[in-house]
C-alpha cells in the first residue's frame, strides 16, 4: 500500500496538509467544505469502491469547492496500489481507525461521510468502524448501502451505534428509509433518500455500439457486476434454451470478475460450475464471459450494446444495486427479480418484474420483449426517462446539499461584555438550594441537590453583577446554608448528595466535592461583597481546613489549594490566623502535583496523570496560583507548561475550543471528542486567567476568549448552548448536536466562565500599567521568558479580584 497515508505507520504525519482556521479570521466561504470520505475505494474491485470513487469524482466535477479527502479501507494481505493522495486504512487493524480519526480531526474536516456495508470494515460484524466515528469531531453522515430487516445481534449493535453518532443518514430507497426508521428507530428528520447515481449517455445508441463490437444483428442480453452465487446467474443460464428456441440470434453477455472474497475462498469454482451448466444445456456458444473488472468507460460501451438487462438476484432484501441504476439510466429494458431496489426503480412500467428462482419466468419476459419491438422500445424509453432522476449531475447536487446541510459554520463571536441574566439560576433554586438536574428547562426534583452545585452557586453570588444587596443576601445565605448543613463533623467530611425531601444520600461525599466546598469557602472569604458572609465562610473554613488537608485525590487537592490560596490572598482581618493551615494545604497539594508532572512527563506527554479526566485545567491552575503566592517559580513553570499542553489538546485544527469529552475520561490516547461539557470550558477560561496574571502572555487572553465562544456555537456542532437573556446553558455538545437539558452545573459553568473572562478583559484594558509589560523579573525569565506576577503588595485589589 503506498497511498497518501498508511496508518500502519505510527510515525506518519497525517496532518502535513492541515488547514488551520483560527476563530475570528472569517473562516472559509460558505460553499467551501472539506469532507473526509470513508469506504472501500478504487482500485479495489467492489461496488462500494466504485461508488465511493464516483462520489469524489462527481463532486469534483460539479462542485469543485468541496474538497474530498479519501480514507480507503483495504483488505488484509492486499497488494493494491492506491493513488498517492489516498489515505489507506487496514480493515482488520483497530489502531488504524484511531489514527485515521486523528488525521481527520487534524485536517479540519467539516463533515465525515461513511459508506457502510457489511463486509468492508474489520472486527465482529464490522464493529471497528466505531473506533473511528467515536473519535472524529466533525459531524458524521452515513450512507447505508444495505439495511437488513432481520439483522443478527452483532449487526444490529453496529448499526444502532452508527445511528447514535450520525448527524444525517443517507439511504437509496424508500424501503431503506422505512426500515431504518421503523426497525432501527432512527430519527426520521435526519434520514434522506438519495438514489444511486448513474452515468448520462444519449438514448438509442445500441445498434451503433453493437456494430462497433461485432454484434450486429444479435439480440443482446447482459448482466454485469462481481460474480457470486447471490446474483442468480444460473437461473438466467437455465432460461437460455427457451430464449434461443424463439430467438436464436440472442446472446447473453456476463460481464465482471468473480467477487474477490469468493475468489480467495474457493477460486473460480462457481464460474466453472456456470460454464459447465451452459455447456450441459447446449447454450455455451450463446454466452460470452468477460472475466475481469471493467473500467467505467469500457463498461458503458458494453452496456450501450445491450437490449435487455437481466438481474436475477436471489436476495429480495437488496436495497441498492448500482448495476441496475446504470442500466436504467442508459435506457435498457430490464428483466429483474423483485428485490427492494428493483421494485422501486422499475415501478410504473419502467421494467419487467418476475418471480425469483424461475428460469421460465425469465424466458417468458425476455421472449415477450424480443417478440414485440414496439413494447421493447417503449420499455427502454420509460427506463431512460426514469434514469434522468439519477444521472450524475442530480446525484452530485443532492450529495453536495447533504454535506452542506450537515455542516454548521462557526457563528460570529459574542462579546463577553454582554451580561448574562440570572433567571435560569433562580429557576433551578428553592429554599433548600440549587437542584442538580433538569429535563429540558424544567428542574428535575427526582435527583435532588448536591454540594458541588451549591458550592458553585455560592461562588457565583460572590461575583455576579447587577444584583441588589438584598438579592445577594437572600441567595448567598441559601447556598451557604446548604454548604453549612453538608458538613458532617462526626465524619470530618462534607456530604454531597441530598434528596428532594432534604435527607442525605450518604454520610461522606466524594473527595472532589469536599475539595470544592473548601474552595467555595475560600472564594467567599476573598470575594463576597457581604462582610457577614465572609465572616461565616472564614469560621467554617477554619473548622474544616484541617480535615481537607487530608485529601489525596489530585483534583480534590487542587480544589482545596485554590480555596486555601483565596484565603491567603484575602484582606479579611482574621484570615492571618489561618495562614499556616492554608499554606500547609497549598504546599502539600502543589508538591504532589509537581511530583506527578515530573514522574509522568515524557516527550509527548506533559501531564500529571497517565490518563485525562474532567476539570483538567484546575491542576495547572492550582500550581500557577500556588507558585505565584509562595514565590515558587518552578511550580508556575510546571503549571504553565501543563496548561499549554492541555490547551493544545483542547484546540481543534479550526482554532476552536474542543474540550476532552466525557467519553474520554480515563483514556490516555486517541481521545473521543464527545460528550463535551460546559464545566471544561469554565476550567479552561479560569486557568487561562491565572496563566495570564503569571506570564502576561496575550495568548492566554486569546485562549480564554476562544473558549468562551464555545458556549455560542464555536464548537464541533455549531450549536449555541448559552442564552444571555436567561443565563441558561445547555448540558453539552453531543455527536448529534446539543444536549437540551439545562442542569445546574452547566448554568453555573457558563455564568462563572463569563465573569472570569470579563474580569480578565477588564484587567487587561484598565490595569496594564500595574504590571508594566516591559519589565522582567526572575519569575518571568524562568517561565519561558514571560513577564512576572503582579505586585500583590502595591496592588492588593487587583491581586485579590483577578482570579
Amino acid at each position: 500500500m503506498n497511498g497518501k497515508t498508511d496508518f500502519s505507520n505510527s510515525t506518519a504525519n497525517p496532518s502535513a496538509n492541515v488547514v488551520v482556521r483560527l476563530f475570528g479570521e472569517g473562516g472559509r466561504e460558505a460553499s467551501a467544505l472539506r469532507v473526509a470520505l470513508i469506504g472501500s475505494y478504487a482500485p479495489r474491485s467492489c461496488g462500494i469502491a466504485t461508488f465511493t470513487a464516483d462520489i469524489r469524482e462527481k463532486l469534483a466535477t460539479y462542485f469543485p469547492e468541496i474538497q474530498i479527502d479519501v480514507y480507503a479501507m483495504d483488505a488484509e494481505g492486499s497488494t493494491l496500489v492506491y493513488d498517492r493522495d489516498i489515505n489507506v486504512i487496514r480493515a482488520d487493524h483497530a489502531e488504524d481507525y484511531c489514527r485515521a480519526a486523528r488525521a481527520i480531526n487534524e485536517s479540519a474536516a467539516d463533515v465525515v461521510w461513511v459508506q457502510h456495508e457489511f463486509g468492508i470494515y474489520g472486527g465482529p460484524d464490522g464493529a471497528f468502524i466505531s473506533e473511528l466515528i467515536d473519535r472524529v469531531a466533525a459531524p458524521v453522515v452515513t450512507t447505508f448501502h444495505t439495511v437488513l430487516s432481520s439483522p443478527s445481534a452483532g449487526q444490529r449493535a453496529v448499526v444502532d451505534h452508527l445511528l447514535t453518532r450520525c448527524a444525517r443518514v443517507m439511504v437509496m430507497s424508500q424501503h431503506g428509509l422505512d426500515l431504518i426508521v421503523e426497525t432501527y428507530r432512527a430519527n426520521r428528520d435526519i434520514v434522506e433518500i438519495i438514489e444511486h447515481g448513474a452515468p448520462e449517455r444519449p438514448f438509442g445508441t445500441a445498434e451503433v455500439a453493437k456494430a462497433r463490437m461485432g454484434l450486429a444483428g444479435r439480440k443482446v442480453l447482459t448482466t454485469f457486476g462481481l460474480l457470486g452465487p447471490g446474483k442468480g446467474i444460473e437461473q438466467a443460464i437455465a432460461a437460455m434454451p427457451a430464449i434461443i428456441a424463439e430467438h436464436p440470434e440472442a446472446i447473453y453477455r456476463i460481464l465482471g470478475a468473480t467477487h474477490p472474497v469468493l475468489l480467495a475462498r474457493e477460486g473460480e469454482r462457481y464460474r466453472e460450475q456456470l460454464v459447465a451448466q451452459a455447456e450441459a444445456l447446449g447454450v455455451g456458444e450463446h454466452i460470452v464471459w468477460e472475466n475481469r473488472f471493467l473500467g467505467i468507460d469500457e463498461l458503458l460501451q458494453q452496456l450501450e450494446a445491450c437490449d435487455i438487462y437481466v438481474t436475477p438476484y436471489l436476495n429480495m432484501e437488496q436495497s441498492t444495486s448500482g448495476t441496475l441504476s446504470y442500466a436504467v439510466a442508459l435506457g435498457k429494458a430490464v428483466v429483474s427479480t423483485p428485490y427492494v431496489h428493483a421494485r422501486e426503480l422499475l415501478a410504473d412500467g419502467v421494467g419487467c418484474l418476475i418471480e425469483a428462482n424461475s428460469p421460465a419466468a425469465i424466458a417468458d419476459a425476455v421472449n415477450g420483449l424480443l417478440a414485440s419491438p414496439d413494447v421493447l422500445l417503449a420499455t427502454q424509453k420509460s427506463a431512460y426517462a426514469r434514469g434522468r432522476r439519477t444521472i450524475w449531475p442530480h446525484f452530485a447536487q443532492a450529495s453536495a446539499a447533504l454535506v452542506r446541510n450537515t455542516y454548521t459554520p462557526v457563528p460570529s463571536p459574542v462579546p463577553a461584555t454582554a451580561l448574562p441574566g440570572l433567571n435560569a439560576v433562580w429557576a433551578m433554586s428553592d429554599a433548600t438550594g440549587m437542584l442538580q438536574h433538569s429535563i429540558g428547562v424544567i428542574p428535575d426534583r427526582r435527583h435532588g441537590y448536591c454540594l458541588d452545585d451549591n458550592a458553585r452557586a455560592l461562588m457565583l453570588m460572590n461575583v455576579a453583577n447587577g444584583l441588589s444587596e438584598a438579592e445577594v443576601l437572600r441567595w448567598s445565605t441559601t447556598y451557604a446554608s446548604f454548604v453549612q448543613y453538608a458538613w458532617n463533623p462526626d465524619e470530618r467530611r462534607f456530604r454531597n448528595f441530598m434528596r428532594f425531601d432534604r435527607t442525605w444520600c450518604e454520610d461522606v461525599g466524594s473527595e472532589d466535592s469536599n475539595g470544592r466546598a473548601l474552595w467555595a469557602l475560600g472564594h467567599t472569604v476573598e470575594r463576597s461583597p457581604l462582610p457577614e458572609l465572609r465572616d461565616w465562610a472564614l469560621q467554617l473554613y477554619g473548622e474544616v481546613a484541617g480535615a481537607m488537608g487530608e485529601l489525596a485525590n489530585p483534583r480534590s487537592m487542587a480544589f482545596a489549594a485554590l480555596g486555601a490560596l483565596a484565603v491567603m490572598r484575602s484582606d479579611h482581618p482574621s484570615s492571618s490566623k489561618l495562614i499556616a493551615a492554608s499554606r500547609d494545604i497549598v504546599v502539600k497539594s502543589c508538591e504532589m502535583l509537581a511530583n506527578l508532572v515530573k514522574n509522568q512527563r515524557r516527550p509527548d506527554w506533559a501531564w500529571f496523570e497517565a490518563v485525562l479526566g474532567y476539570d483538567n485545567p484546575r491542576l495547572c491552575q492550582a500550581l500557577i496560583e500556588g507558585g505565584m503566592q509562595l514565590d515558587r517559580t518552578d511550580w508556575v513553570a510546571d503549571g504553565v507548561e501543563t496548561l499549554s499542553w492541555i490547551s493544545h489538546c483542547q484546540t481543534s485544527a479550526l482554532g476552536t475550543f474542543r474540550p476532552i469529552g466525557s467519553e474520554s475520561f480515563d483514556l490516555s490516547t486517541e481521545w473521543k471528542p464527545f460528550d463535551q461539557q460546559p464545566l471544561e470550558a469554565q476550567a479552561a477560561i479560569e486557568a487561562s486567567h491565572s496563566a495570564w496574571i503569571a506570564t502576561r502572555d496575550a495568548r492566554w487572553v486569546e485562549h480564554a476568549e476562544q473558549t468562551y465562544q464555545w458556549f455560542f456555537g464555536a464548537n464541533d456542532r455549531g450549536v449555541v448552548l448559552a442564552d444571555l437573556t436567561t443565563g441558561r446553558c445547555r448540558d453539552g455538545v453531543t455527536p448529534r448536536g446539543r444536549n437540551e437539558n439545562t442542569g445546574a452545573e452547566s448554568i453555573l459553568a457558563f455564568q462563572l466562565g463569563h465573569y472570569s473572562l470579563s474580569t480578565l478583559l477588564r484587567t487587561t484594558r484598565c490595569e496594564t500599567s500595574a504590571f508594566e509589560i516591559s519589565k522582567r523579573t526572575d519569575l518571568g525569565d524562568k517561565v519561558e521568558g514571560h513577564n512576572p506576577k503582579p505586585d500583590t503588595h502595591s496592588s492588593p485589589e487587583i491581586a485579590r479580584r483577578s482570579f
